[in-house]
């Protein structure tokens, strides 16, 4: 695997495990969190949510779904 494909695969994974520790977060949020443009967090939420972990209940805002996820290292 690519390092920025494993880069990459690694900021979602983090970005799903704040979003589910935290509840509800803003875009916003995120890009303070992880210190990256609002765009490559729109682009990871594209990801999570085509993947159905997070669902966006009001605008500018994501929370996880119900969607069961096994997490390894």
């Amino acid at each position: 695997m690519k390092p920025s494909t494993n880069r990459m695969l690694n900021r979602i994974k983090c970005i799903y495990m704040f979003i589910r520790n935290k509840g509800t977060v803003t875009t916003q949020e995120l890009v303070e969190e992880f210190g990256i443009t609002p765009r490559t967090i729109q682009r990871d939420l594209n990801v999570l949510a085509y993947n159905d972990l997070v669902i966006s209940p009001s605008r500018g805002k994501r929370t996880k779904t119900q969607k069961k996820v096994k997490m390894s290292a």
